[in-house]
């Protein structure tokens, strides 16, 4: 007899991984595949996090259980995180350390929202958002956003949107890229206020900005839930360790939801973590490379007839239109992949509505890759 499976696990794959494993295949073949598809850092951890990890290895230090909180020595750098970013004077104790940003979606969603709640998030977005919503039983409500508003939800969209229970934001956004600016973000932390409907900022990208900026939701907000990962700017993907920042009342029912859900935290990704925070000047020659391959692409797919860029204020990521010659994302992605060796994500991952008609590429590999990667989209380009 057939294993009979739940209605919430029917969640859609994320598309990117499938991508990821073509490309792999083809590697294997011995093609060289230049890597736009995925977020990640083409960087390794800082050297400052493998010695601190190195050192307490060394040393015998026993890695065992932490509390579910995270290590205080890391809650209380993260808190000084803030202090110079933000000139936020952040009390430790609302700093919960988690196995990545992941675990601090289905924490806040779990201890915010019952079966049936709705909450608003912009599309195009990041499809995980909505897919552990589903599995948690919980509503997403699309809020079809568009180019002429940064791809960010405005409030007049969230008051058309019908009865809310939470609000998910992220600036810098996957997989546009866009911000919001102080205004932008005081307005709808300010809306959700007065709605009495819970707000979550995802800040991932945060540290990761060229024009100007990230501006913290924790700037103008003592209510708003904050997620944040050593993922992205600490080029620690892999390391699955990031936190969230939650009011003081909050605190109790997310720690007791962490010891039953997760344990912990790696213990030892949090001593690599507590290592990482120290390695500012690397870090910012990691942006630096990325600025500059942000700089190259931005110059160069317009003349390549990519259409309705968005401008990239922040991570790592080009969210644009296909060529009128293109055909569908989907279709046209394949064959990129395929035919010129430049490994890109449909924009369907992130809009299942609209993203027929998109793609995103992102830049987060070294310079070298991403100036060949240019070379071949124009050779692919002039072919058609």
């Amino acid at each position: 007899m057939p294993i009979g499976l739940s209605s919430r696990s029917r969640v859609s794959p994320f598309l990117v991984m499938d991508v990821m494993e073509e490309a792999r295949l083809l590697e294997d073949r011995g093609r060289h595949i230049v890597h736009m598809e995925v977020g990640q850092p083409g960087t390794p951890a800082p050297r400052a996090a493998i010695e601190r990890l190195a050192a307490a290895t060394g040393q015998g230090e026993a890695l065992g259980y932490t509390v579910a909180l995270g290590l205080p020595a890391l809650r209380e750098g993260i808190a000084a995180l803030y202090q110079r970013r933000h000139g936020i004077e952040l009390d430790p104790e609302r700093v919960v350390v988690t196995a990545g940003s992941s675990c601090a979606f289905i924490l806040s969603f779990i201890a915010l929202f019952d079966q049936g709640a709705r909450v608003a998030l912009a599309d195009p977005g990041y499809p995980a958002y909505r897919n552990i919503m589903s599995a948690l039983g919980i509503e997403p409500v699309r809020i079809e956003t568009t180019l002429a508003t940064g791809y960010q939800p405005t409030t007049e969209q969230l008051a058309e949107a019908g009865p809310l229970d939470g609000l998910l934001v992220a600036s810098p956004a996957n997989p546009t890229g866009t911000m919001l600016d102080r205004a932008a973000l005081s307005g709808l932390a300010s809306w959700c206020t007065e709605a009495g409907v819970s707000f979550i900022s995802d800040e991932i990208y945060h540290g990761l900005t060229y024009d100007q900026d990230a501006v913290s939701a924790l700037e103008m907000s003592g209510d708003a839930i904050v997620i944040n990962s050593f993922a992205k700017y600490f080029s620690m993907t892999g390391w699955r360790i990031g936190w969230m920042v939650v009011p003081p009342e909050m605190v109790r029912t997310v720690e007791a939801l962490s010891q039953n859900l997760f344990i912990c935290p790696s213990h030892a990704s949090q001593v690599a973590a507590i290592g990482a925070l120290d390695a500012g000047d690397e870090l910012e020659g990691h942006r630096i490379v990325y600025a500059a391959n942000r700089r190259h692409l931005m110059e160069a797919l317009p003349d390549l007839g990519f259409r309705n860029i968005a401008p990239a204020d922040g991570a790592f990521y080009i969210y644009a239109d296909v060529p009128e010659w293109g055909g569908e994302s989907p279709a046209f992605c394949k064959r990129l992949l395929e035919e010129a060796g430049v490994a890109t994500t449909t924009g369907l991952d992130f809009d299942p509505v609209r993203g027929k008609q998109t793609l995103r590429l992102s830049f987060a590999q070294p310079e070298s890759e991403i100036l060949e990667g240019i070379r071949r989209l124009r050779a692919f380009a002039e072919g058609q």
